[in-house]
């Protein structure tokens, strides 16, 4: 099933910063974001587990659960299990997400993507949130370790685990639609390879953006249109390095990306576009993207998306980005 048939629009609210990434966000600052995003008119919202331990998904649900179930779309993530047990945030191995939710709380993150732990991490989400159901699934993080040796075992414990169940949960109308949350291109060309199970989607974070998305326009993204499987893209600011952050991948950018990212700004600046506005719609214009979830932690961040949404772009400027090699020849582009 298309998710595009229910999503809500294409601008979407992902979560994970309200999970204290980075920094210690007060309760009543991360609800007030909420608040702007439903006022603003967002009704897709996504969220984790991983996001601080379960912080996320609590906030949100405190602000939606004060509105009709029917009339927004949530989606959440299988994988990891939040157990009530406590461990150091700062010891925990989370791959290139090393550090990210130290500032979440304490309690233990279990990575597992098998059968039955896909059911207890729906019923936890459902009970953190105090909602009666998720629309959309999706399966967390499984190109963390894409390139280790025994990586082919995990994809194959997701395989007749995760992806069997929300197959299962989505044929019997539990659930909308499933797929896979990744940061990586390679699980996903990997999944649309099967015969089944077959997802409906998949979010791709920081893997088709402005800055970053050669690789995708390669292979994935024509499959995925090919396969009528919709491309819901995260962290369309590349973790924020596009919009005046510091963080690229997660991680402090280093010194090439932040060169990229002032060459960008030079072109925006020329034409009087806001790089926001150019990340933004950038991602949403090709074909396979059914909708982007930019992450906020502040009100203010909020408006600033739908504006960037609404801007107009000249033409002029995307064929300047080309001939400065700063997208790629054959990358859709918006018009006006």
């Amino acid at each position: 099933m298309s998710i595009r048939s229910f999503l809500p629009g294409r601008l979407g609210f992902g979560s994970a910063p309200l999970g204290n990434m980075y920094r210690a966000i007060p309760d009543e600052e991360a609800l007030a974001t909420v608040e702007a995003a439903w006022d603003s008119g967002i009704r897709y919202f996504d969220t984790a587990p991983l996001y601080g331990a379960g912080l996320a998904e609590i906030r949100l649900g405190k602000i939606l659960a004060a509105h009709p179930r029917d009339e927004y779309v949530l989606s959440s993530k299988v994988g990891r299990v939040i157990l009530d047990e406590t461990e150091d945030p700062s010891s925990r191995d989370l791959g290139d997400k090393g550090g990210l939710f130290e500032h979440g709380r304490p309690n233990k993150i279990v990575h597992d993507y098998g059968a039955d732990a896909t059911h207890r991490s729906i019923e936890d989400s459902l009970q953190r949130m105090q909602t009666d159901r998720l629309d959309i699934v999706w399966v967390h993080d499984l190109a963390q370790d894409f390139w280790g040796d025994a990586w082919l075992g995990v994809f194959e414990s997701a395989r007749t685990g995760a992806f069997r169940v929300l197959d299962k949960l989505r044929d019997e109308g539990v659930i909308k639609g499933w797929g896979l949350g990744v940061n990586r291109v390679e699980p996903l060309e990997l999944t649309l390879e099967l015969d089944e199970p077959r997802p409906d989607a998949f979010l791709l974070a920081g893997r088709y953006t402005l800055l970053d998305h050669e690789r995708a326009l390669q292979r994935l993204l024509p499959a995925a249109v090919e396969r009528d499987v919709d491309i819901v893209v995260g962290g369309p600011y590349s973790s924020g390095i596009l919009v005046g952050g510091r963080h690229f991948e997660y991680q402090k950018a280093p010194a090439a990306i932040l060169a990229k990212v002032e060459r960008i700004t030079s072109v925006a600046e020329r034409f009087g576009v806001g790089v926001k506005a150019a990340a933004l719609q950038f991602c949403l214009a090709h074909p396979a993207t059914a909708a982007a979830i930019p992450g906020a932690s502040r009100p203010s961040r909020v408006a600033e998306d739908v504006a960037a949404l609404g801007e107009t772009i000249p033409a002029e400027f995307w064929t300047a980005l080309r001939q400065e090699g700063l997208i790629a020849p054959d990358a859709p582009v918006p018009t006006a």
